[in-house]
């Protein structure tokens, strides 16, 4: 791994070292800058971009509302807002709330599935008639057993 440059006495990484402490691949880091997630990364001499420690906590911002099944366009205000206070920003507040919802609907549908199988592998046979599973599970279709 090469060494952190220093650049105006700041601490800066290649897009290769930001890439390794992200996770993101390059191609990723520089499409989100294409698309403004990121701000266009300042650049050395030799036009080579370089990121601080500010560019790489947002990187992962990204990452984690992204695991959470959150679009690229609707993690915009998040990303550009320091707080989530119902007082200060009762919108983005009531956004966050309600992907909340729909993530803990999301997990009650898996939760159906997983004892649908349980039983059925239980049981040794397919299951007998229809399958009464409840929300949406279109996200997450069942398998053939």
């Amino acid at each position: 791994m090469n060494k952190a440059i220093t650049l105006n006495e700041a601490v800066t990484y290649s897009i290769g070292e930001t890439s390794e402490r992200t996770g993101l691949p390059r191609d990723t880091i520089r499409y989100y800058e294409k698309i403004g997630l990121l701000q266009r990364a300042e650049r050395k001499d030799n036009r080579h971009r370089v990121y601080d420690q500010a560019d790489i906590d947002r990187m992962k911002m990204i990452t984690c509302l992204k695991k959470t099944g959150m679009s690229l366009d609707d993690m915009r205000p998040y990303l550009d807002n320091a707080t989530l206070n119902p007082e200060e920003r009762p919108e983005l507040y009531g956004l966050f709330e309600q992907h909340r919802a729909k993530i803990a609907a999301q997990m009650e549908s898996l939760q159906q599935i997983l004892d649908f199988i349980d039983t059925a592998m239980m049981r040794r046979t397919k299951p007998e008639g229809n399958c009464e599973l409840k929300g949406d599970v279109k996200r997450m279709p069942l398998q053939k057993l």
